[in-house]
């Protein structure tokens, strides 16, 4: 611990330090400079100041508004030494952050219980402030382990609707970064595109409980058909229903959401505009756009650039606007996803 006294007397500051030594046992820091001794403070940081009022250049009201303005020394005790009768100095000190005071001509024992008292004081302060910090990290780490088990759930469950979906591919990779794109060119926090890329993947979980017949039919569905593999949609969102994680929940809100329409035509529950969550909306661009330009059993893969017009041609009645200007801002992350992301 670090223990500064600032004094222009040399006669006062060798008494002082004296004083604190047999007090404390430490050796004190000394400064018969305000300014020099403020400016190791701010750089070496210190645990209690002793600093006397009447200086040259700078006086302790000064020093101790430097202390004060000082991030790592906002909290640090700072004793100021005035003479008798200085009622108003000492006001003023008090109203800038002074914490004790000492009065000359100086009482020995007052002055070593005194700076006894506030050493154990800040001892206390750092015990409670690396106490608080040790804490906060371990909340920080057990987060990151549960966020990490969540990202890891979130992976299986994808493998899983794409193990009885022959169609995906890297579709599920390639659709997940386009959403974290247009996410992004929305000017969403990195944190929201971060999360969006581990949670779009989950977008057809609700695929496991479509029955094989339909799922795995080669060629066009019929209305019956087309009715039942719409219910997927429904049954993401109960799959991934009733949780307490972030990640999960947006998930759930893309699984149930992600057919939705802008124009309130969509399934399942038809709903409009920003009545879809923004997940559902970003998803639905990035998930028609990849399907659109991949290859399938019924249909040949479109260009990239009949993909895009088709997008745009549909801005405002299947797909949200903004999405999908946000998109086409963020057409050279999509070649490149693209191409990162072969079938």
């Amino acid at each position: 611990m670090n223990i500064v006294i600032v004094d222009d007397n040399a006669v006062n500051l060798m008494l002082m330090a004296a004083l604190a030594r047999s007090a404390t046992g430490l050796e004190p820091v000394r400064f018969d400079d305000p300014i020099a001794g403020l400016e190791w403070c701010k750089k070496n940081g210190a645990d209690l100041i002793v600093v006397d009022f009447m200086m040259p250049r700078m006086d302790g009201h000064q020093f101790i508004e430097g202390v004060r303005a000082t991030p790592n020394l906002a909290d640090v005790p700072v004793v100021m030494v005035t003479a008798t009768g200085q009622s108003a100095v000492r006001r003023k000190a008090l109203e800038i952050g002074a914490t004790d005071f000492l009065t000359k001509p100086v009482d020995s024992t007052e002055i070593k219980l005194r700076l006894r008292n506030l050493l154990q004081l800040r001892n206390v302060q750092n015990l409670l402030r690396d106490r608080a910090a040790h804490l906060a990290d371990e909340v920080r780490k057990a987060t990151e382990v549960i966020v990490l088990r969540e990202r890891d759930l979130i992976v299986r469950l994808s493998r899983a609707a794409e193990f009885r979906d022959p169609e995906t591919g890297g579709h599920i990779q390639r659709m997940a970064y386009y959403a974290a794109s247009i996410a992004r060119h929305l000017g969403e926090p990195e944190s929201y595109a971060d999360a969006l890329l581990t949670a779009a993947p989950m977008h057809d979980v609700g695929k496991l409980g479509t029955p094989d017949h339909i799922l795995l039919k080669k060629g066009r569905l019929d209305a019956v058909e087309l009715v039942e593999m719409h219910r997927h949609a429904e049954i993401g969102g109960r799959i991934l229903a009733d949780t307490e994680s972030p990640l999960l929940r947006l998930a759930c809100e893309i699984a149930e959401t992600h057919h939705e329409k802008f124009d309130g035509s969509g399934y399942p529950r038809g709903l409009k505009g920003h009545e879809i969550p923004l997940g559902g909306r970003i998803v639905a661009v990035a998930d028609v756009f990849d399907a659109l330009n991949s290859k399938r059993p019924y249909k040949i893969a479109w260009t990239m650039e009949d993909s895009r017009a088709y997008v745009e041609q549909h801005s405002g009645s299947h797909f949200d606007p903004r999405c999908v200007e946000a998109f086409v801002r963020g057409w050279d992350d999509v070649v490149a996803i693209r191409a990162r992301f072969p079938n």
